[in-house]
């Protein structure tokens, strides 16, 4: 099976994952205010939405930036966000940090041995190295509901609704991807996909900074995405990219912030899914860029 394959697969596991994926122990607010919540590439992501949810109670910060400044990880109870659990930089934060819980998929793990207690994610996968997908899914959770109770829909309509919007959609290979205070982090999630997937040109950016900043690169043919319920501010910037011949991707969404986060979670898969199948490509981009993934696995491990 290659790795084009595999991911395929890793999407489609998502939909019975959720039917029986539990949920942690919701932290009492007080607690909340002591901790610290760390990963990187899609685990920072996913520390990032715990920061949303917990609507700014808990911090989400890079793991490199805690090692730089030990006091601020010395007084707290850090979360370690680290599907592998070998990511260097959360192991030499972990070893200083006042209290440290490790939530990865490997419970051997030098991420885990070092912590102070794990929670573990578990998750059916292909066995083939791939982009993270259903990994991405079960941490993001996780972290939502260590901050708030939530409830998770489970009749797989997100997921064919995702499915469907994205067999109707084209995109240019330079791509801007705008979301809000929720959406933000899916936003740089959909850009990895397609760093990691097909070696794209993309941006992830705030919808209000977009205007003030990333607007300015773009070109006529470009493709923006918007990860936002319809509102009339969005509606306004739609219309005004189109008039200067950019192509806009605004998808209707639910009203509710958990279905939310699935559903822009599946569109990023598929649609960088999607890309791939129409390039005719077999592996990931990542996997066959042997030199760029040296470099990458130099510095994470």
């Amino acid at each position: 099976m290659n790795s084009i394959e595999a991911y395929e697969k890793d999407i489609e596991y998502q939909l019975n994952f959720l039917k029986s994926f539990k949920k942690q122990k919701t932290i009492s607010q007080n607690l909340q205010k002591n901790i610290l919540f760390t990963g990187s590439g899609d685990s920072l992501m996913s520390s990032m939405l715990a920061e949303s949810f917990s609507d700014g109670i808990v911090k989400a910060m890079d793991p490199l930036d805690l090692y730089s400044n030990k006091e601020l990880v010395k007084s707290k109870h850090v979360y370690f966000v680290s599907i592998s659990g070998n990511t260097i930089t959360n192991i030499k934060v972990a070893k200083i940090a006042k209290n440290a819980t490790a939530i990865t998929s490997n419970p051997n793990s030098k991420l885990a041995k070092v912590s102070d207690e794990t929670i573990l994610l578990v998750y059916p996968n292909s066995g083939v190295f791939t982009a993270g997908s259903i990994s991405f899914l079960e941490s993001t959770l996780t972290c939502i509901s260590l901050v708030r109770k939530i409830v998770i829909p489970k009749n797989g309509k997100l997921f064919f609704k995702a499915k469907s919007d994205t067999n109707r959609v084209k995109i240019s290979k330079r791509l801007f991807i705008l979301g809000n205070m929720y959406t933000y982090p899916l936003a740089m999630y959909c850009a990895a996909k397609f760093y990691e997937i097909l070696g794209y040109d993309a941006h992830y950016c705030r919808i209000e900074q977009f205007s003030h900043m990333e607007l300015f690169s773009t070109k006529k043919g470009d493709t923006v995405i918007i990860f936002e319920e319809k509102n009339s501010h969005n509606k306004h910037l739609v219309k005004n990219l189109q008039k200067i011949g950019i192509n806009v991707i605004h998808p209707d969404v639910p009203s509710d912030k958990i279905p939310q986060i699935i559903y822009f979670t599946f569109f990023s898969q598929l649609l960088s899914l999607n890309e791939a199948k129409k390039k005719k490509k077999n592996d990931c981009h990542f996997v066959t860029a042997d030199k760029i993934r040296n470099v990458s696995n130099q510095m994470i491990y």
